[in-house]
Order: structure tokens, then C-alpha cells, then sequence
């Protein structure tokens, strides 16, 4: 399928534009960090699990636990060919021992088949420099329900020794694009967020883009070429029903792209073309009832709502380059955010409202960084050269995002210190256009 080349050009602008940056310097200077320059991650120790009985459990618990706390960026899980011991029980454990291999904090446990298809698990957590018992919990759940343990554990970790929620047991979206000879097969995926057990909620011949995820996880919405041009559709993401409900919201004239969900799960901000020019739209899911928001000649595209709903973040091109603005929901005169660098786009932003990541371009490529709003500081996350679509965890602390390295797309999860950058161990395709859930 063919795209119209000014459809084409918006739809994969922040990956193709390469425009020289025109406006005013703010007035306080920013300074760009590159990763990787920050303090250490908290050194942890996973200990796999004693098994109790001959049958080895379906999935390895602590195993899933200490990829989760990696991936964070806030830990470095150490490994298990390091450990000296694998004690079960608190009353096991030689402190001294785990001190003398830098080991903070230390996870514990043990597993046992029960009859029926369960499994009792327990789990404890310990201050090593403390000698001291922080969480110590037990669970009955089915076998299927293990891996959701094992994400619920690490939240648990995480609040335990960070303060601050985790964000492990959450569910990320991504669009996957295969070839079968001269035919493309495009699908939507949902998945942990670590990757694993992912599902198709959708499959086709034709392109699908931009999938959001509704407040309450559960609806998504996305852009699929299905009609032969650009059209905004809901589904469900949990249904027995087959065929699976789903409604087009939006098949306007023109363009129709970049669906973002309201904080109230009632509207979608949107990018149409109605007017012949692409313009910030807000649509009431129900009633339909559309509201212009931009009205400028440039192309306004890629919106996302702040967290208070009280306004709209969208990419530009009105400043003769493409960079980020803030609008009022109800409309107004756009403030600019992003000053540094000439090729600012694919906002996002984190869930308290303070920062902003994108895809910034500097001589290294498309990268990640992330502005905070308050200080002015742009910090630079990802290596690149082709980054693109960032996508805040629900606890603010990680990003997910698409990156194209010789030819193939991946994705990858970054903190937001950029403490660590790592792939996601994706089973088939290459994937694009990652959105992570809320909680």
C-alpha cells in the first residue's frame, strides 16, 4: 500500500525530519548529560529459590525477580554464579558473607508443589548491613499465576528499598511487523512488561500505529490503514467475545493519527487533517463531539495529555523546526518547551506532570532524553542512532522505546538515571511503537 506523501511525511515525521531549529534561547541555559554519569546501582543478591519436592516449578521465581530489579536500573542483581551460599531462610544466612561481596540487600526463598497444580512460595527480604528481616511473605497461587508473582514480589522489593512504587506487574503494547515473501504481516501485541507472554489483540495485512492505552487498561486505542488510508480505532483489551467488539472513532477526510487518551478515559486527543492542515483535535469517544485545538499551518501531531487533563503536549513544526509545545485543552496560544537542539519529538511525559522524555537529535542520531520541567536540565538517555517513541513507566522511573539497529527494531527499556539500557527479550518481529501501560 502506497501512502499519500504528505500522509507519509506526518507519519513518520520524528524519524525522518531534519530541520534547522529557529526561535529565541530560554532564558536560563540548559546543560545535556550524557548517560551513564550518575552513582552506582544498589548491589542486590537474588538467591534462586529452594525447591522443596522433585518437581521443578514452570517458571524460575527469582530468576524473573532479578531480571526485573536489572531492568529497573536502580539495582545490580548479583549473579548467581558469584553467590558463595543459596541460603532459604533468614536463620541460614552468614551476613559477613554476603558483606564481604558488596551485597546490600539480599532476597530469599523457597518453593513447593501442592496437589491440584499450586505451588506455596515464600520470600524474604533482607538488610545485610543490618542483619535485619525487611518483608517476609507467603503465597498459595496455581501454577499460571507464578510469573504474576514474581512481578508482585519485585514491586514489593523495589517499594520496600526505594520508597517509591514499582512497576514490574504493568503491561506494555507494541506493533510487530513480519514478512511472509511479498506479503507483511503487522500485528498489535500486549505482554508484561518485561516482554514475556505477549498476545495478539490484533493482526493484519495492513500497517497499525500508535497504539494508547486507556487510563483504566482497558481499552487501547490505534491507527490501522485497514480501509486504505489512516483510520482511529477502540477495542477492548479483555474479551471472550469473537469477533472482537471494536469501534472506528475516527475516519475524517485526510489524516487521522497519533491517538492519546484523555485522563478520563472519555476523550482522545487526536491529529486530523479536516481543514487540510494537521491540527490538534480532542473527540468525545461517546458522543463523538469533536473540538479544535491548534489551528496553525504547520504540522501539530503527536499529542499527549498532562496528567491533570488540563492540557495538551504535541510536536511542531511552527517554529521552523520540529519541537514540543504546551496548549490549554481549551485552546489558546501554544508555549514552547524544548529549546536545545534543532529536532525535538514523540513526547511524552512522566506521570507526576515533571518531566518530559522525547526523541532528541544530536550528531549521534535519534536518541532518548528527558527534560525536566522545572530545572530546564536535558539529560541524554539512550545511545541511539535511531530511537524513537519513549513511553513512561507508571512510576515515572523507566522508559520504554523503540530503537533500529542494522535494519532490525527492537525494543528496550532504559532508566530514567540511565543506570541501565537493555533489550526486551522479544520472541518474533520487529517491534515498534511501544506504549506501557498504567497501573
Amino acid at each position: 500500500m502506497m501512502l499519500k506523501p504528505n500522509l507519509f511525511r506526518l507519519l513518520v515525521l520524528p524519524a525522518v525530519l531534519a530541520l534547522a531549529m529557529i526561535g529565541r534561547a530560554p532564558a536560563q541555559p540548559i546543560t545535556i548529560e550524557i548517560a551513564g554519569a550518575t552513582e552506582a546501582a544498589i548491589p542486590i543478591a537474588v538467591v534462586p529459590f529452594h525447591v522443596l519436592g522433585n518437581a521443578a516449578p514452570p517458571q524460575d521465581v527469582a530468576a524473573i525477580i532479578a531480571g526485573n530489579l536489572q531492568r529497573s536500573g536502580m539495582f545490580e542483581p548479583l549473579a548467581s554464579s558469584d553467590m558463595l551460599s543459596r541460603p532459604a531462610r533468614m536463620e541460614d544466612v552468614q551476613f559477613a558473607q554476603w558483606r564481604a561481596l558488596g551485597v546490600d540487600y539480599l532476597v530469599i526463598g523457597s518453593i513447593q508443589p501442592h496437589a491440584g497444580g499450586s505451588y506455596q512460595l515464600r520470600f524474604e527480604l533482607l538488610d545485610v548491613y543490618k542483619n535485619s528481616r525487611l518483608q517476609a511473605k507467603a503465597y498459595r497461587v496455581p501454577a499460571t499465576a507464578l510469573r504474576d508473582l514474581a512481578h508482585n514480589i519485585s514491586d514489593l522489593i523495589y517499594e520496600a528499598i526505594t520508597g517509591d512504587p514499582g512497576a514490574f506487574n504493568t503491561k506494555i503494547l507494541y506493533v510487530t511487523e513480519s514478512r511472509d515473501g511479498d506479503k507483511r504481516r503487522y500485528q498489535l501485541i500486549h505482554a508484561d512488561a518485561d516482554g514475556e507472554r505477549p498476545q495478539a489483540l490484533l493482526t493484519s495485512s495492513h500497517p497499525i500505529m500508535s497504539p494508547a492505552w486507556s487510563p483504566d487498561r482497558q481499552q487501547v486505542a490505534y491507527v490501522s490503514f485497514e480501509g486504505g488510508r489512516a483510520e482511529v480505532w477502540v477495542q477492548p483489551v479483555y474479551t471472550n467475545q469473537r469477533p472482537v467488539p471494536r469501534r472506528k472513532v475516527a475516519a475524517f477526510p485526510g489524516i487521522n493519527s497519533s491517538p492519546a487518551w484523555a485522563p478520563d478515559g472519555r476523550r482522545l486527543a487526536l491529529t486530523l487533517s479536516r481543514n487540510g492542515n494537521a491540527d490538534i483535535y480532542v473527540l468525545d469517544v461517546d458522543t463523538g463531539r469533536l473540538t479544535q485545538v491548534t489551528r496553525h499551518w504547520a504540522i501539530d501531531t503527536s499529542p499527549v495529555w498532562a496528567p491533570d487533563g488540563r492540557s495538551i503536549l504535541f510536536m511542531s513544526e511552527r517554529g521552523g523546526g520540529a519541537q514540543i509545545y504546551r496548549v490549554p485543552v481549551t485552546g489558546g496560544e501554544p508555549e514552547r518547551l524544548t529549546f536545545t537542539g534543532r529536532y525535538n519529538a514523540d513526547p511524552a511525559i512522566s506521570p507526576d506532570g515533571k518531566r518530559l522524555a522525547m526523541v532528541h537529535r544530536t550528531d549521534g542520531g535519534d536518541r532518548i532524553a528527558v527534560l525536566d520541567l522545572e530545572t530546564g536540565q536535558l539529560r541524554v538517555l539512550t545511545e541511539g542512532p535511531l530511537d524513537e517513541h519513549p513511553s513512561f513507566a507508571p512510576n515515572g522511573a523507566m522508559l520504554l522505546y523503540a530503537s533500529s539497529r542494522g535494519g532490525a527494531s527492537r525494543l528496550a527499556t532504559v532508566s530514567l538515571h540511565g543506570r541501565a539500557d537493555l533489550p526486551l527479550a522479544l520472541s518474533h518481529g520487529n517491534a515498534r511503537s511501544p506504549a506501557w501501560s498504567p497501573r
